[in-house]
């Protein structure tokens, strides 16, 4: 047996905007209802962040400041700091910077992590593996995405599907084996042009054609995106399950990424996870990027008791996807 230290979550924190975007307001926008909303998504609202001088590191810093209340410790104590997000406030500094000068984790290091919708889980690994190294004792894991700031609300395939949003974990030492027990995760850049933003990078820089073509803003392909989304979260979820010698009746939780209500349905039905083991508030917060596994955490922390098995999955831009294996331990 490994005598490396395994992480495990101790503290989580969230946050979200006050506006409130229901499907009845998009309906003044683009050629959309709310039961065509709602049958193909799950989604009744979602938040969005209207002040303009606010973004994703506001959004990270007030996750940033609840964890450390709820921890009862200073921003001094944390060493590292890791942001998952495709919406940072600056292509640099990185947004954990600015989440550390928002703390004064003056002892901190940070870097983003860009990963889209599987962003958190692979800032959760890579956290982990910063515990698991035995070198750092307080790592906080953040993911922060201001979607509005990229979504075309001319699109109706896009615009109804994602919401502002941040949520986050502070990960230490387990003293009792619980916490990240394994990390399955994958990347395939073959079709990389079904779900992009194509301008703002080396590429194609911001110029009068990028904007005039809207290259700033989010596009998928979305009958193959969900295919392989539903695919893809499903097969690595019981690759997990499958290597840990967990059956579906040993899980006690499922998290799946919160990108449609029917990949979500699906991929639980592929695994054998019956729907009231499954966490899900795409309902009320549409797909937050990087946000959504963590803000489901948070919202069933009541619920989440120690020793619980539970599956996080999750599917993105890239294509990325991965699932992680949480034995759930003691949380403030």
């Amino acid at each position: 047996m490994s005598d490396r230290p395994k992480a495990t979550i101790t503290a989580l924190g969230h946050y979200l905007p006050d506006y409130v975007l229901t499907n009845a307001e998009l309906e003044q926008l683009v050629d959309t209802n709310d039961e065509w909303i709602k049958t193909r998504t799950g989604i009744s609202e979602r938040r969005i962040l209207k002040d303009p001088d606010k973004a994703t590191a506001f959004m990270g810093g007030q996750v940033a400041h609840e964890i450390l209340k709820k921890r009862g410790i200073e921003g001094s104590e944390i060493d590292c700091i890791i942001v998952a997000t495709v919406t940072p406030d600056y292509f640099f500094p990185a947004t954990a910077c600015l989440i550390q000068r928002e703390i004064k984790a003056v002892n901190a290091y940070g870097f983003d992590v860009s990963a889209a919708c599987s962003g958190f889980l692979y800032a959760l690994s890579t956290g982990a593996m910063l515990i698991e190294s035995g070198r750092y004792k307080k790592v906080m894991v953040i993911g922060s995405d201001k979607m509005s700031s990229i979504v075309d609300y001319t699109d109706r395939t896009t615009c109804i599907i994602f919401g502002d949003a941040a949520a986050g974990v502070l990960l230490e030492p387990s003293t009792d084996g619980s916490g990240i027990q394994d990390v399955i995760q994958r990347c395939d850049g073959n079709e990389a042009e079904l779900l992009r933003q194509e301008g703002g990078g080396s590429l194609n820089p911001a110029s009068h054609e990028t904007v005039d073509s809207k290259k700033h803003f989010i596009r998928q392909e979305g009958r193959i995106v969900f295919k392989k989304a539903t695919e893809s979260m499903a097969d690595v979820s019981l690759e997990i399950l499958k290597r840990n010698a967990l059956s579906h009746d040993d899980v006690s939780w499922f998290v799946p990424h919160q990108a449609n209500n029917r990949i979500i349905s699906a991929t639980a039905k592929r695994m054998g996870v019956s729907m009231d083991k499954v966490m899900v508030n795409i309902d009320r917060y549409g797909n937050t990027t990087a946000a959504t596994i963590p803000l489901c955490l948070y919202e069933w922390q009541d619920k989440l008791k120690e020793g619980d098995n539970v599956i996080l999955a999750s599917f993105g831009g890239g294509f990325t996807w991965g699932s992680v294996y949480i034995n759930w331990g003691k949380t403030f």
